[in-house]
C-alpha cells in the first residue's frame, strides 16, 4: 500500500507540467494486442484536470479510453455550432501519455436544443405519449430529421478525425434499446411488410388471419403488436425493428467511412441476450463486435458470462470487444453489491479466454451528479484511485504479459450451438410453461460442452457448419427454409446434429408448419414428436445417459424409420409418457442427427454431452478438471495458449497435460495452484 501511496503522490506531480507538449507526436497510438480500457467524459470536468486523469490510467496500463457518446451538446451546443477543439484537445493529450481513443458518436442523448425545437424526433411510447428530454435513447430511430441530424455530427467528427493517428476506432451511437410507436413508425412498418409480402393476399394467407376475423383489406390496417397479437405479426415488427436499427446505424456507418480511414474500425456496443432486435441483422455491417459486460446483483456465472461472449463472437464469427464493464459494482440492480476482491480480474480473463481483444471499464471517475452517481468507477468522486483501481492496474499488467503471447489467436471450435432470435421470440411469446427460458435451454448443452471440449462457437443457424464436428440447436423453434437447407446439408457431409426441446415446430412466419416437429426434418430424423407436455411436476427418464428427472417439458418421440436408435425413455409419469421415447438418434451416411425431447437434468447433461462429443469424434480437452475450474482455449500462428481460472472458494491444482510456459508468472510448469479467481495463462 505505501507503494501505491507514492505511486499516486508521483502521478499528481505531473500536474506541474505543462498541459500540451511541444515534443513530436508519435505517428500511431500504443496498441497491443490485448487492450485494457476505460469510459472518460472529459467534457465533464475541467480541462486543467484532464492531465492528472490520463497519468492515473497509463499507471494503470490503460491503452485506450472512448471519448464522445453523450456529449452531443457540448460538441454542438446549439444547431450549427460545432465546438470539436476541446475533443481535440483530449486526444492529443491522451497521446501524449500514449493512450488511444475509440470516438463514440453521441446520438443516444440528444440535446435540448434539437428535441425542442424538433419534437418529432422525440420516440413515441407504446401509449401514445411522446418521451420527454432529461434521460437518453429518447429519441424515434426511424425520423428522417432526426436521422439527418445524427449524420451532420457523425459526418463533422469523421472529417475532423478520420485521419486522426490517435483514433484507433468508432464506435456508433450507444445501446440500441427504444423503438418508437407513432403514427409514422406505423406507417413504415405498413410499407415494410408490403415490400416483403407484395400483396395483401399473400399476407394473410401466410399469417392465417382468416382466424378471429384479422383480415386486412388495406395496408394501412396493420397496428403495430408486441405482445398477443397474430404470430406473424408479431414476429414481421421485430424483424422490422431490426432492419430498422441496422439502416439507423448504417446512416452514421457510411458517412464515417467515407472521411475515416480503414484502420479505424467500426462497431458498436451491444448487450449479450438482449433481443429487442436480432443482432446478426445488425452487426452485418460492422467491422467488430462488441458488448458490454455486467454482472448486476451476485457474482459472476463464468459459463453463463462465457456463453454471452461466444454469442457476440459469433455475429460475425471473429474476435470482438468487451465495450463496457464493471468495475466492482453497477448502481441499476435491486442489489448493487460490490465484486469479490480478484473478482474483476477474473472477469477480465473470461472475456479474453472467450476471444475478446479488449475490455474497458465503465467509467473511470464518478459522475458528480446525473443518474448513475453511485455505479463502481476507478476513481471516486475526488479524484483518487478507489481499492478497485488497483485489480484493474494488476489487469493491465496481465495484458502486456500476456498480449505478445496471444496475438493473432482466437477460438477455434469444434463444437457450435444454434441460436435464433426469431425462435427465441416465438417462444417467449408462447411459452406453454413459464418457466421455459430459451436461453436455459441452451445452457443446459453449453455447460457440460464447454467443459469438455474446452471452447464452444454460438452462431446463427444458417451460419456455415462444415468445419464443425458437432452442432447443437437446442429450442430451434422457427426454421426458414434456408436453416432447413444447411442444417440438412451438413448432416449429409458428415456433421453431427443435435436438435432439442420444441425444434422445428414452427416455420418463417411464425406458424405452426404441417408436419409435426421438427418440421421438415421429420425425414432426415426418421421420428417424430408425437405431443409435447408441458410437465407439472418431473419425470423419471433413463437409458444410454444413465437416469435423471426431467422438468418444466417432455416430448414424446416416435420412430418413423427402422433404424431410428431410442437412447432414452421417460418412467412413470402422466400415462401418455410412460415407457416413451425421449431421446433418438438415426445415422445418415457418415452424420448422424439426433432428438432431444427431455430437458437435460445435472444428472443426465454430462452424460449426454460426453456422447455427442463420443460420436462427433471429438476428445475432451482436459479430463479431470478440478470442480470450479474454468478452461478456456486461444489458438493461431502455431500457439496453443491455456486460460485457467479457479471459480471455487478453494485452492485448486491443476495438473497440465504437458509442461508449459506459465506466461504471467514465469517459467515452465507442469501444474499450477490457483486460489480463489487466481487465473494461469498457459502456452
Amino acid at each position: 500500500m505505501i507503494c501505491k501511496r507514492l505511486q499516486f503522490l508521483a502521478v499528481l506531480a505531473i500536474l506541474s507540467v505543462p498541459a500540451f507538449s511541444q515534443a513530436p507526436l508519435p505517428p500511431q497510438p500504443r496498441t497491443p494486442p490485448l487492450l485494457l480500457g476505460a469510459a472518460w467524459y472529459p467534457e465533464q470536468w475541467p480541462e486543467s484536470r484532464w492531465d492528472a486523469d490520463l497519468s492515473l490510467m497509463e499507471a494503470a496500463h490503460i491503452h485506450f479510453v472512448r471519448v464522445g457518446e453523450f456529449a452531443w451538446s457540448t460538441l454542438e451546443p446549439s444547431e450549427g455550432n460545432y465546438q470539436l477543439d476541446w475533443l481535440e484537445h483530449a486526444i492529443r493529450l491522451a497521446e501524449k501519455h500514449h493512450i488511444a481513443v475509440v470516438l463514440g458518436t453521441p446520438s443516444a442523448a440528444p440535446p435540448a436544443w434539437l428535441t425542442t425545437k424538433y419534437p418529432e424526433t422525440l420516440r413515441t411510447l407504446p401509449d401514445g405519449r411522446k418521451d420527454q428530454h432529461g434521460n437518453r435513447q429518447q429519441f424515434d430511430w426511424s425520423d428522417p430529421k432526426y436521422r439527418e441530424l445524427a449524420r451532420i455530427i457523425a459526418t463533422k467528427m469523421a472529417e475532423r478525425f478520420g485521419h486522426d493517428p490517435n483514433v484507433i476506432g468508432w464506435q456508433i451511437d450507444n445501446e440500441y434499446a427504444n423503438q418508437s410507436y407513432g403514427e409514422a413508425d406505423r406507417i413504415r412498418f405498413q410499407d415494410w411488410l408490403k415490400a416483403k409480402y407484395k400483396t395483401l393476399d399473400n399476407l394473410n394467407a401466410r399469417w392465417t388471419t382468416a382466424y378471429w376475423s384479422e383480415t386486412y383489406q388495406d395496408w394501412r390496417q396493420i397496428p403495430i403488436e408486441e405482445t398477443y397479437g397474430n404470430p406473424g405479426l408479431l414476429l414481421n415488427w421485430k424483424q422490422f425493428v431490426s432492419d430498422e436499427w441496422r439502416s439507423y446505424q448504417k446512416n452514421q456507418l457510411d458517412v464515417i467511412r467515407a472521411h475515416a480511414e480503414p484502420r479505424q474500425r467500426i462497431t458498436t456496443n451491444m448487450m449479450g441476450w438482449f433481443d429487442a432486435y436480432d443482432h446478426y441483422t445488425v452487426s452485418q455491417d460492422l467491422d467488430f463486435t462488441s458488448w458490454d459486460d455486467y454482472v448486476g446483483s451476485g457474482h459472476l456465472d463464468p459459463v453463463r458470462n462465457g456463453a454471452t461472449h461466444d454469442l457476440t463472437r459469433g455475429f460475425l464469427r471473429k474476435n470482438f470487444w468487451v465495450m463496457e464493464t464493471q468495475p466492482g459494482m453497477v448502481n441499476w440492480s435491486a442489489d448493487n453489491n460490490m465484486l469479490d476482491k480478484g473478482e474483476v480480474r477474473a472477469m477480465a480473463w473470461n472475456a479474453i479466454g472467450h476471444g475478446s481483444e479488449a475490455v474497458e471499464y465503465w467509467q473511470w471517475r464518478s459522475d458528480l451528479n446525473g443518474q448513475e452517481e453511485y455505479h463502481g468507477t476507478l476513481l471516486g468522486a475526488d479524484g483518487t484511485p478507489v481499492p478497485v483501481y488497483y485489480e484493474a492496474q494488476q489487469v493491465g499488467a496481465d495484458f502486456d504479459k500476456a498480449g505478445p503471447v496471444l496475438a493473432g489467436t482466437t477460438v477455434d471450435s469444434q463444437v457450435a450451438i444454434l441460436q435464433d432470435y426469431s425462435s427465441r421470440w416465438a417462444v417467449n411469446w408462447q411459452r406453454h410453461n413459464k418457466a421455459f427460458d430459451p436461453i436455459d435451454s441452451l445452457l443446459s448443452y453449453y455447460r457440460p460442452l464447454h467443459r469438455m471440449a474446452g471452447s464452444i462457437d454460438i452462431v446463427a443457424d444458417t451460419a456455415p457448419l462444415s468445419r464443425y464436428k458437432l452442432v447443437v440447436a437446442p429450442a430451434l423453434n422457427l426454421l426458414t427454409p434456408d436453416a432447413v437447407k444447411n442444417l440438412e446439408a451438413y448432416v449429409r457431409g458428415g456433421g453431427h446434429l443435435v436438435l432439442g426441446q420444441r425444434s422445428g415446430m414452427k416455420d418463417e412466419d411464425n406458424g405452426l408448419n404441417p408436419q409435426r416437429q421438427p418440421g421438415p426434418l421429420v425425414d432426415l430424423l426418421g421420428a417424430r414428436v408425437e405431443q409435447f407436455y408441458a410437465l407439472e411436476k418431473t419425470v423419471p427418464v433413463s437409458g444410454d445417459w444413465g437416469a435423471g428427472e426431467n422438468a418444466i417439458w417432455a416430448e414424446q418421440l416416435g420412430s418413423l424409420k427402422p433404424d431410428v436408435q431410442v437412447l432414452m425413455r421417460y418412467g412413470k409419469s402422466n400415462g401418455w409418457l410412460d415407457g416413451q421415447p425421449a431421446a433418438v438418434t438415426r445415422k445418415v451416411g457418415q452424420g448422424t442427427i439426433t432428438y432431444i425431447g427431455m430437458e437435460l437434468s445435472s444428472e443426465t447433461a454430462a452424460q449426454a454431452a460426453k456422447w455427442m462429443l463420443q460420436q462427433a469424434g471429438i476428445a475432451e480437452t482436459m479430463p479431470g478438471l478440478p470442480e470450479g475450474v474454468d478452461l478456456a482455449v486461444r489458438t493461431g500462428e502455431g500457439k496453443r495458449v491455456l486460460i485457467l481460472t479457479n471459480y471455487a472458494a478453494e485452492p485448486r491444482t491443476i495438473t497440465l497435460p504437458k509442461p508449459m510456459e506459465n506466461v504471467l508468472e514465469g517459467g515452465t510448469v507442469q501444474s499450477v495452484t490457483l486460489p480463489q479467481y487466481g487465473v494461469a495463462v498457459l502456452k
